[in-house]
């Protein structure tokens, strides 16, 4: 049997990828590496621990002695990269986190992978290592890094040491940039988790300048079966991108999110724009849709309707936002 070692599992996206993996594929047995820091939770995959093919080591990726002892228990042939840090606001206050996890984190792992001859390396990064982009335009694969935040910048440094291993070394290495993804189980400092949330108790939700900056956004399944696809049939060396169909401005993303829960408009909060605050995203997903076979299938509308609902019926508040980086509001990543 196939054995796959998934860093961050008990994270949002991560959580979703082992689902997805364990229902597609009935020959693999999964390890869940995840350190459990504040955005990570073990009851994100709880119901899967009754699976014998699955198993949770609570660990740091900086560890070697803890990758090491992974790897070497049963083999793994394949690893899935999800554990970072992640959130803008705190990369800007404090960017130290954010080296360590996701520079030296990854660089630990990929030492791991070349001593144990793992078969594939899958880094799951996103696509802030582009930068913005203006009022038209998408971002291929082949353009260029232009990283404009602390967490942008740690991503694509992560791309590199993957670039360098795969070049240098011939590591069979494939990198997926995934566009703003949304859905249950994501923890409330990002934009639509922290919406519903003080929607849900009445609450102002800030929103950064104009709210003007125009996202590209997928469910969290559409994402996860993307990396899936891109691990099982992806090539060696390349990169996909992964985007949804729907491309909106933040203010039009939160007056549609506050129409579908019945709230008012007026809850929409202004606050000063996050220094750096790209201004667009979007993605040419050709490459996935052609090699892959991938395409989303969750359209925002109906994506959005089932994200509130799970949060309406698990606690909007069933994971508090820790305290806001100094001098940031308690917002988005979009």
């Amino acid at each position: 049997m196939t054995q796959w070692l998934v860093t961050g599992g008990a994270g949002f996206i991560g959580s979703s990828f082992l689902r997805q993996a364990l229902a597609a594929q009935p020959d693999v047995r999964l390890i869940n590496l995840d350190a459990l820091t504040y955005a990570g939770r073990r009851d994100h995959c709880r119901e899967l621990e009754s699976d014998p093919r699955y198993r949770f080591v609570q660990g740091d990726i900086c560890d070697r002695a803890v990758v090491e002892a992974v790897l070497a228990s049963g083999g793994c042939q394949a690893i899935v990269h999800f554990a970072a840090e992640t959130h803008v606001d705190r990369s800007i206050a404090d960017a130290d986190a954010f080296l360590r996890t996701n520079v030296q984190g990854t660089q630990t792992l990929l030492d791991a992978a070349r001593r144990h001859r793992v078969e594939r390396f899958l880094l799951v990064s996103t696509d802030e290592v582009y930068g913005s982009l203006g009022a038209a335009g998408r971002f291929t694969e082949d353009s260029p890094l232009a990283p404009n935040s602390p967490y942008a910048a740690s991503k694509a440094a992560a791309e590199l040491l993957v670039r360098a291993a795969a070049h240098t070394h011939g590591l069979p290495a494939i990198i997926t940039r995934g566009s703003n993804t949304y859905g249950p189980r994501q923890f409330p400092e990002k934009l639509i988790p922290l919406a519903i949330a003080r929607a849900l108790a009445g609450e102002p939700i800030p929103l950064y300048g104009r709210g003007d900056n125009v996202r590209n956004w997928m469910h969290v399944d559409d994402h996860s079966r993307g990396i899936l696809a891109a691990l099982r049939q992806g090539e060696p060396g390349k990169i996909y991108n992964l985007g949804g169909d729907d491309e909106v401005d933040n203010r039009s993303l939160l007056e549609r999110l506050l129409r579908l829960m019945d709230r008012p408009a007026s809850l929409i909060t202004p606050v000063p724009d996050r220094p750096g605050h790209d201004f667009r995203y979007a993605l040419d997903c050709a490459r996935a849709h052609t090699e892959l076979g991938w395409r989303p299938r969750i359209r925002l509308e109906a994506g959005l309707a089932a994200t509130v609902a799970w949060y309406a019926a698990h606690g909007a508040g069933n994971a508090e936002p820790a305290r806001p980086p100094a001098g940031l509001t308690p917002a988005i990543r979009a």
